[in-house]
This record gives structure tokens, C-alpha cells and sequence, in this order.
């Protein structure tokens, strides 16, 4: 009876720690959809990977915030559409997906990985779909 309850305790954490992880790539996709900078930058790390069709380059959660959301501002965000997300066990998730905007289309890649128990954005690229 032990064991069961110990077994039964177990499959519970895994399940709800499970269920954290993916609301926030969940979180992230619906930040994306809105166009919300704000919301999106609240789960990067402290320097996150850039890639925009003018630039790249590894910014601090600040300078990636104001980026963000002026490429937002620019092209007028209409929607994301996700095409893909998935995981591993150590905590890293990602998504695939095509950003709409009123200035074309971008396909979007998003990083993101468990650090101090939380999941962050480690990178971020938006490139142009011709």
C-alpha cells in the first residue's frame, strides 16, 4: 500500500510539473498570437538570442524586450500560426510556427529551456517567408 501510495505521489508531481512546462510555451504562443511584447518578454532569460531579417545577435532581457517590440510595432502583428512544439525531459521546449503580420509573413522558431525551475526564452528568430 506503501509503494502504490508513493507510486500514485510521484506520477502526480511529474504530471503538474509537466502541465507548468507546457503552459508557459503555451503562454509564450499566445503572446506571439496577439503580438504582445510585453507579455512574450516577461519569460525571456536574462540574454536571449535574436535573429530578425536585419539582425542578430545575443541581447540582454532589456535591449531584446525593446527589439521585440518594436518589430512588432513595425509590421503590424495580425497572428501566429502554430506549426509545431515539442520537448524533452530536461525541460527544454520549442515552437515552430508562422508569425502574420501586415508586412508578410515570418517563419518563427522559439528556444526555451529550464533554468532555476522556471522555463525561459533562449532564443528567438523571426525570418522573412519570400
Amino acid at each position: 500500500m506503501k509503494t502504490l501510495f508513493t507510486f500514485l505521489l510521484a506520477g502526480s508531481v511529474m504530471l503538474l510539473s509537466s502541465f507548468e512546462q507546457n503552459s508557459s510555451i503555451d503562454a509564450v504562443i499566445g503572446a506571439l498570437r496577439s503580438g504582445n511584447s510585453s507579455q512574450l518578454s516577461g519569460y525571456f532569460d536574462d540574454n536571449v538570442e535574436l535573429t530578425l531579417p536585419d539582425k542578430s545577435d545575443s541581447y540582454s532581457k532589456a535591449q531584446a524586450q525593446l527589439i521585440v517590440k518594436d518589430f512588432f510595432t513595425n509590421n503590424g502583428v495580425q497572428g501566429f500560426e502554430l506549426k509545431h512544439k515539442g520537448g524533452d525531459t530536461q525541460g527544454a521546449h520549442f515552437c515552430i510556427g508562422t508569425l502574420k503580420t501586415n508586412a508578410g509573413n515570418f517563419r518563427t522558431n522559439v528556444f526555451m529551456k529550464l533554468k532555476s525551475g522556471k522555463e525561459v526564452v533562449k532564443e528567438i528568430r523571426f525570418q522573412a517567408i519570400e
